[in-house]
């Protein structure tokens, strides 16, 4: 049986990155992305629709993300889909798919940011290159902490 769990997107950030730490110390950095998609609509007319999608990032990646990428930065992500669930404070059932990125390519600056803040070309964000796994990381980065 051929299993296959890999996403590929190209967005702009729709909020600054989010950056916290884990119990262990590791860095997570949530990002809101809003990715378009356009297409031909009734009449020949050119349509647009955008998807949101939240995606999470680890370790140095996510230190650089937190550093770099601001609202509207367009960066590239290539990782895997996560579904987590969990009960919310008032004991509602809870689910959300989202991305957990394995490489976050930042490809430019949002519109009209300056010099500082926004991305920086094209720096490239590679989890395995810039951070190898470590006993018991691969459990604390799969699991929801919300």
């Amino acid at each position: 049986m051929v299993r296959m769990n890999r996403v590929m997107l190209v967005g702009n950030l729709t909020r600054d990155p989010e950056i916290r730490k884990t119990a262990k110390g590791l860095a997570v950095a949530e990002l809101g992305l809003a990715v378009n998609e356009g297409y031909g609509g009734k009449n020949g007319q050119s349509e647009e629709s955008t998807c949101f999608v939240d995606v999470i990032a680890w370790d140095k990646q996510a230190e650089t993300c937190g550093e770099y990428l601001r609202k509207g930065s367009q960066i590239f992500v290539e990782g895997r889909l996560q579904y987590s669930q969990w009960q919310d404070k008032d004991g509602h059932s809870r689910n959300k798919i989202r991305v957990s990125a394995d490489r976050v390519q930042f490809m430019g600056r949002p519109e009209g940011s300056g010099s500082s803040g926004g991305g920086n070309g094209n720096r490239d964000c590679d989890r395995s290159r810039t951070s190898r796994r470590r006993d018991g990381d691969r459990d604390e980065r799969d699991r929801h902490d919300d």
